[in-house]
């Protein structure tokens, strides 16, 4: 069965409504053409044999290329507070957003 016989137009059409896209007829069957060909690419991956190849997660080994973690001196504190509009209790202040009313 091939990607075209498994997606239609009208089920492209009726899957962008329920996403609430408002897709116009030509970029209706600009999708169904694509998503055919998605499901025909899919199809020959699924024909491969792959019995003897083994499963990875990565097809190359990956080793960690991070640094060391190094404590380094950093910003003092109280000036960094100072410089805030809004501080409290050692932290920034900032307004809340959650349960305004316009």
């Amino acid at each position: 069965m091939s990607g075209s016989d498994r997606i239609t137009a009208e089920l492209v059409a009726k899957v962008s409504r329920l996403a609430r896209l408002d897709l116009t007829p030509d970029e209706i069957d600009d999708a169904t053409g694509k998503l055919a060909d998605m499901l025909d690419h899919f199809a020959d991956i699924d024909a491969l044999d792959l019995a003897d190849v083994e499963p990875m997660t990565q097809p190359y080994p990956l080793r960690n290329v991070f640094r060391e973690d190094v404590e380094v001196p950093c910003l003092d504190r109280d000036e960094v507070l100072a410089a805030a509009p809004a501080a409290v209790d050692g932290r920034f202040e900032v307004p809340p957003i959650v349960g305004l009313e316009d």
